[in-house]
């Protein structure tokens, strides 16, 4: 067998020591040209540490139990963990360590459709200004004046997928849905308010046609921040639930109402009764972009939505392969959320117990 081919600009020598004992250690050395002296180790003696079967059963099982209890009463949930999401994840968890955070994805893979650009391709578009946010993932792109392109778009929700789970006070539950909404009324204003999320197994929560009735569980928190995006069988869930208890803003059934773009006001959010999807539009990059990113807001209490299931309620543009929206809708969603956590907090602190 052909020796492998490497293809370097300069010497190295790397080793790793795979025992404690430092015994078996591989030695990789090469030269600066193809077909180099590549050595490798004799892996005749390698042997892992000896397990028993029910010693993984116990470390998966308790640190997932133990999860649960935890994150049951959050401060933040985050449905779907898409570019959007993740994004916002990642400046929430950044800026408010001590947030507890969770995050709700449907399907087993994380990062929605930010695996590839589109049409299935490998690249991924993104629009100036969002460039600066990846200058702080410290993802490399190639710059092209009025956009930038990262060679591929896994490269981008690797990374971001990567340093969301390391922050300490974040837990993604993935293969898990979303059934529906916690609700609480405020029984003086008559205010309608989201208190948090009802999850099951994904399995199980598109099986429910199937078998008899298979109850979930749930989770409570000040803010539940939804990016579900529009596709799929979840898609703009959160959105599509308001509208079917009849709930969220009247103001925006007539279309999209972009709010106002000064970072200095802030705009409360409608009353949720009486509402409509607006219904996503046709494509249109250059007013699509805009349009989600100035839309990201809490639509009704306690409710903050982004990335594309905005285009659903307020009836916006679609962007297509471009993923700068979906970044930057992101950042403002958290921006969103930490403008009106502490108030959500005090009214979930007047009744049911409230951690």
């Amino acid at each position: 067998m052909a020796p492998p081919t490497l293809v370097q600009t300069s010497q190295t020598e790397t080793h790793f020591t795979i025992s404690s004992n430092g015994e078996n250690t591989i030695q990789l050395t090469s030269e600066a040209e193809n077909n180099a002296d590549v050595k490798f180790a004799n892996w005749d003696n390698f042997k892992f540490a000896p397990i028993r079967e029910s010693t993984v059963s116990r470390a998966m099982t308790r640190r997932y139990f133990a999860d649960l209890d935890k994150y049951t009463e959050s401060d933040v949930v985050i449905v779907g963990a898409g570019s959007a999401g993740l994004s916002a994840a990642y400046v929430l968890a950044k800026n408010r360590p001590n947030l507890k955070i969770a995050i709700i994805e449907a399907s087993v893979s994380p990062g929605g459709g930010c695996w590839l650009g589109g049409q299935l391709f490998s690249a991924m578009v993104l629009r100036k200004p969002a460039n600066i946010f990846l200058d702080e993932l410290e993802i490399a792109y190639d710059d092209e004046g009025d956009y930038v392109v990262v060679k591929h778009a896994a490269l981008f929700m690797s990374t971001l997928m990567s340093k969301v789970l390391q922050f300490p006070n974040v837990k993604l539950f993935n293969a898990t849905a979303v059934e529906d909404l916690i609700t609480r009324r405020d029984e003086t204003t008559g205010e309608l308010r989201i208190a948090g999320v009802v999850t099951n197994w994904t399995l199980v929560a598109l099986n429910h046609d199937t078998q008899s009735c298979m109850d979930p569980n749930t989770i409570n928190c000040n803010i539940v921040l939804s990016t579900t995006g529009h596709d799929g069988p979840f898609g703009a869930f959160s959105a599509k639930r308001l509208e079917s208890l009849g709930k969220a803003p009247k103001d925006l059934t007539q279309g999209f109402k972009p709010q106002p773009s000064s970072t200095t006001t802030t705009t409360a959010p409608a009353p949720a009764d009486g509402f409509q999807l607006g219904g996503m539009r046709g494509l249109d990059m250059n007013k699509a972009e805009d349009a989600i990113v100035k839309g990201t807001r809490e639509v009704v209490p306690g409710l903050v939505i982004a990335g594309m299931e905005l285009a659903e309620v307020d009836g916006s543009n679609r962007m297509g392969p471009t993923f700068g929206a979906m970044a930057l809708s992101g950042v403002k969603a958290a921006e969103a959320v930490l403008n009106s956590i502490d108030s959500r907090q005090k009214q979930n602190q007047t009744g049911y117990g409230s951690v």
